[in-house]
């Protein structure tokens, strides 16, 4: 043990690492594959969207050291995480990375709130594709994985998951996010399961819940509430920044992290001690 190199460079290094992004064209999972494409990782970015990845991609290699990569694809069904999957296994036969970051919400009243658009396809793509795009990868997260190597899942949560508050002011008056939160603590909880199953099979699997991040997802709070989001919810005075999801993301597929599975990272700069002053709609 005391042989061990314990520099920087030995201790977060993933160089050459195969890293799998999903919702990795805007956002944080963008902030992420960027930390990752510029410390020698090969990355693979999917969403959607395809011009909005080609438009990430053009901006994430003008500082990678591995051309970025990206596949098309919606994980809102199993048929389309197999997809995705499928196509991956075309070009890679090893993953060392996957990073479930696909997420989506809906907003609506309480007494109207849609069943399909604010329930079935919330948990398809925020529960639903971490579990099934594991369970295809699984065999390529394994091969060659050792303790001191394993394969890494890293699943994107939110302080929601804790925070039962669905009324507040990153959604509209009378509007509240009843699915997101609900959603975000069964990623939370797979997280769990997932990290027990696939322990013994050399892979980890960790989840960062993230606080205020500038987003599209947020982008409607950013506009209505401006500063008061800082004033009575940030203890640290700003929101989340790309070096602040990069640097955990790359602690958790880095030597460093080699012993570390099932845990649920909080990054909300404290916010999590001053809900209390967002308070919700009482109003039925």
């Amino acid at each position: 043990m005391s042989s061990q190199d314990l520099s920087s460079p030995a201790l977060f290094n993933v160089k050459d690492k195969i890293v799998l992004v999903t919702g990795g064209s805007s956002g944080i999972g963008k902030m992420m594959a960027n930390g990752f494409c510029q410390n020698g990782a090969k990355v693979y970015i999917a969403s959607r969207k395809e011009n909005q990845l080609k438009e990430a991609v053009a901006e994430l290699n003008q500082k990678a050291k591995i051309p970025v990569q990206y596949i098309v694809a919606n994980v809102g069904s199993k048929a389309g995480c197999d997809a995705l999957i499928n196509e991956f296994k075309k070009r890679e036969s090893k993953l060392h990375v996957l990073i479930n970051n696909s997420g989506i919400t809906w907003g609506g009243r309480f007494d109207d709130f849609p069943e399909e658009k604010g329930w079935d396809n919330v948990f398809n793509v925020n529960v639903k594709s971490i579990f099934y795009s594991k369970c295809t990868l699984a065999p390529l997260l394994t091969k060659d994985s050792t303790n001191e190597d394993p394969g890494r899942v890293i699943n994107i949560s939110s302080t929601s998951s804790i925070d039962p508050q669905s009324e507040g002011v990153l959604s509209d008056e009378g509007n509240g996010t009843w699915s997101y939160q609900p959603s975000k603590a069964a990623a939370n909880h797979l997280t769990s399961a997932l990290a027990l199953k696939l322990g013994p099979h050399q892979i980890t699997v960790n989840a960062i819940l993230p606080g205020l991040f500038p987003s599209k997802m947020t982008a409607f709070g950013f506009k209505t509430a401006g500063e008061e989001i800082f004033k009575f919810a940030q203890p640290s005075g700003r929101y989340g920044q790309s070096s602040d999801i990069a640097g955990l993301a790359l602690f958790l597929a880095s030597p460093a992290s080699a012993h570390v599975t099932g845990t649920h990272i909080l990054l909300d700069g404290g916010a999590r001690f001053r809900r209390a002053g967002l308070t919700a709609s009482t109003k039925l």
